[in-house]
């Protein structure tokens, strides 16, 4: 399939072009520059990007985006080992103890992570419960099993 060069008539006998009429780029020009409207302008790969600021009513510029704000790593540990309760049956009761201890630091210094802390509490009580009515259960059986008059021969 060929083009007509820019400006030129189109053959007739052609199926008309889905994205309009092709125009080669003139050479040394960017086809991916971006229009001299006043759209951003984006470094080149390779470039480290500028940080953008927004200048201050103090004369100080204030950077757009916020401080970051670290995440507790107890309510991490609290939400890993409350679901790690699932296979070992005895890190959810330590996954309470450390959301209820990373809730407390998370009052004092204004971390993030008390959704996670919350996570890990819900879930280690959950587990915790289960875990205690399977075990009565498993007891309740064994005692039955004991004391039973049936004897197996």
């Amino acid at each position: 399939m060929t083009y007509p060069p820019s400006g030129g008539t189109p053959d007739p006998y052609q199926p008309p072009q889905p994205y309009g009429q092709y125009e080669p780029t003139p050479y040394g020009q960017d086809p991916y520059a971006a229009p001299a409207s006043g759209a951003p302008q984006y470094p080149p790969a390779g470039q480290p990007y500028e940080q953008q600021f927004v200048p201050s009513p103090y004369g100080q510029p204030q950077y757009a985006y916020g401080p970051q704000i670290r995440t507790n790593g107890l309510a991490i540990a609290s939400l890993v080992c409350s679901l790690a309760g699932l296979v070992t049956c005895i890190s959810a009761p330590v996954g309470i103890v450390l959301g209820h201890v990373a809730k407390r630091q998370i009052r004092q210094t204004g971390e993030q992570g008390e959704g996670l802390a919350n996570a890990g509490l819900v879930v280690g009580y959950i587990l915790t419960v289960l875990g205690v009515l399977v075990a009565i259960v498993w007891v309740g059986i064994v005692i039955f099993a004991v004391s039973s008059d049936v004897t197996v021969t």
